[in-house]
């Protein structure tokens, strides 16, 4: 069976903060025959750090004996990948600027698995944002990389329905398969020049914001529904922090009490009471709000 192009990949596959991945996108290329010359990755944890998640797409690398090159700068490596002469690279989150001399390696480009339905959610987050929003639905696009920021061309779009209960780490999960399903359909039509990309239209471009570690806080002035999807879009990072029955928690999972609904453990909002499903109360595991007050009342009696 003859070999599919030879490919450069960038990226961990992270689509979001705090999110793990099975790598779905590199291992579909690999399975599908594509031949890749390498992984190149943004991911350097400080020495000293003992929480730093394993690099996942490191050990599918390694399984495949696909060497993992992890640049400073990208300058760096531009001789090594331009040895490669692969026609073209796939991105999925990469997390730092390509520089132009690397775009123009590749004679088909860079092409970049971006979840949103671009020209709509430009930027890092916009996972996160869709479900801040509470957006109906959001979806996946498939598109050149160029040098300004999420702004190229695109060549594909597939849109997904929100439910209103995804939390970050099932969203991201979903879109990484679609976005993958999506390549995989259109990739041999863009390395061969058959299928060519439509222009973004400037005028519909929304860009996403940086989620700051204080955004973690619960901030009681807002409404109850606005606070739950918070929970979700800031699961595993910044998480959403907050003080219950005087013990410093993070909530992992709540929904707004309904009409009529009396709650275990609930508090007070703007609008609405927020009913505490799940939490991590400090240095302890996660629990549910039956055991969270089933101990205080053993530690009180």
């Amino acid at each position: 069976m003859a070999t599919k192009p030879r490919l450069v990949f960038f990226g961990n596959e992270r689509l979001a903060t705090g999110v793990t991945t099975e790598a779905p996108v590199l291992r579909g290329l690999i399975a599908a025959g594509y031949d890749i010359a390498a992984v190149v990755s943004n991911y350097r944890p400080a020495a000293s750090s003992r929480r730093a998640r394993p690099l996942e797409i490191e050990h599918v690398a390694k399984e495949h004996e696909i060497p993992l090159l992890l640049p400073a700068r990208p300058a760096d490596i531009l001789e090594q990948l331009s040895s490669y002469e692969a026609p073209a690279a796939v991105l999925v989150a990469y997390g730092r600027i390509v520089p132009p001399a690397m775009l123009e390696l590749f004679p088909a480009g860079i092409i970049n698995i971006h979840p949103s339905l671009l020209p709509a959610g430009r930027g890092s987050t916009p996972i996160e944002t869709a479900i801040l929003g509470g957006a109906a639905q959001t979806g996946v696009s498939l598109m050149k990389l160029a040098r300004a920021m999420d702004a190229g061309p695109v060549y594909a779009q597939v849109t997904h329905q929100l439910s209103g209960r995804e939390s970050k780490q099932k969203l991201a999960t979903t879109l990484l398969e679609r976005g993958r399903d999506l390549l995989l359909e259109h990739l041999p039509a863009i390395i061969d020049g058959s299928l060519a990309p439509s222009p973004q239209d400037e005028t519909k471009a929304t860009y996403t914001s940086l989620i700051q570690k204080s955004d973690g806080r619960i901030d009681l002035s807002k409404s109850a529904a606005q606070i739950e999807r918070e929970i979700r879009a800031y699961l595993s990072w910044p998480g959403s922090r907050t003080t219950v029955e005087g013990s410093d928690v993070i909530i992992t999972a709540a929904h707004v009490e309904a009409p009529g609904e009396v709650a275990l453990l609930a508090v007070d909002t703007a609008d609405g009471r927020l009913a505490i499903d799940q939490l991590k109360p400090a240095g302890k595991r996660e629990m549910s709000a039956a055991d969270f007050l089933a101990g205080r009342r053993s530690r009180s009696s």
